[in-house]
């Protein structure tokens, strides 16, 4: 796996200790935890900003949208006053323990000559793959997934209980023997994380029908709670464990420089400054006189996509990897 020169790891960061999920293998590197940056003074999370891009160059903080907003606020904060575009924030639309098995893909990734720039974008790419749903007691104060009125009268049933898919379609079915929720069409893990609630279905129904290669536990984060609108539930996540795939579905995808910073990236925008390709009207290219840059005019008309994965099984259509 070499493309570029030995350098320092990117560091990986999260916004909490339980969203730091156990290594997956032997070159998968630790996370860094900013235990409650929005309640320690101020010059305490500057300071271990400041260590963490000192040390590794670049830093990407892998977030919930869960958090709360004081917590997006002072990261924000920290960032402004750092003065620094090494530091890049990612919010992509999966539930806590999708988050958090992400993050842990990110910090496998991070142990290869991988650019900070193509790591960062690498996340918009990974998320695709991800499927993460729970099985819930109640589905009164979820609004992240569709409800219908029936579903929200069903669970005021007691006993009843709902099968929820959050991404990368939302599903939602009752508990019963014909149950099922669409799963991922390649081989993956299954990682469940039991709340106040039986995992049996999920175990027991759910894994078999996706035919999982390997299902581990872990402890449920805690801002699983808030956004599945319940403490009655079990979590899940299908992903892929394997380095090597992650790797070659990464440098699969064709990259570009961002035409504002120069970073590498692929993707049509820049994790770090958050710029995206300008726009060109026709037009202007057909004015007489007028020279295209032939740079910029290769960065704008590259298409993103996958090429055939027979690690996956089947060929992923094109898509623009916008966040």
């Amino acid at each position: 796996m070499g493309d570029g020169e030995p350098r320092v790891p990117t560091a990986i960061a999260v916004t909490s200790a339980d969203m730091a999920l156990p290594p997956h293998d032997e070159r998968t590197l630790p996370a860094a935890v900013l235990q409650d940056v929005d309640r320690r003074p101020l010059e305490h999370t500057l300071a271990e900003l400041q260590t963490l891009v000192d040390q590794h160059g670049h830093v990407i903080v892998v977030c919930s949208q869960a958090v709360p907003a004081s917590v997006e606020r002072r990261l924000h904060t920290v960032r402004a006053l750092l003065e620094t575009d090494r530091i890049a924030m990612f919010r992509p639309p999966l539930p806590p323990l999708g988050i958090a098995v992400l993050a842990r893909q990110l910090r496998q990734l991070a142990s290869c000559d991988l650019s900070p720039g193509v790591l960062a974008s690498a996340g918009r790419l990974l998320t695709h793959y991800i499927h993460s749903g729970a099985l819930l007691g109640s589905v009164t104060r979820l609004d992240r997934v569709s409800v219908g009125l029936k579903s929200h009268a069903r669970s005021w049933m007691p006993g009843t209980q709902f099968g929820v898919m959050a991404h990368p379609v939302p599903q939602l079915v009752r508990i019963g023997p014909e149950a099922a929720l669409d799963g991922p069409e390649f081989s993956t893990s299954l990682l469940v994380a039991k709340g106040q609630l039986p995992s049996d279905w999920v175990t027991g129904t759910l894994a078999p029908s996706w035919h999982v290669q390997g299902l581990r536990e872990t402890p449920l984060p805690a801002e699983s709670s808030g956004w599945w609108g319940t403490g009655r539930l079990t979590e899940f996540c299908a992903y892929l464990p394997d380095l090597s795939v992650l790797y070659q579905l990464v440098t699969s995808v064709r990259r570009s420089a961002c035409h504002w910073c120069g970073i590498d990236v692929i993707g049509d925008r820049c994790v770090f400054c958050s710029a995206t390709p300008p726009v060109y009207d026709a037009r202007d290219d057909a004015a007489p006189g007028h020279r295209p840059d032939t740079a910029l005019g290769r960065r704008r008309d590259a298409a993103l996509g996958h090429r055939r994965d027979a690690a996956l099984g089947r060929r992923r259509e094109r898509r623009a990897l916008t966040g």
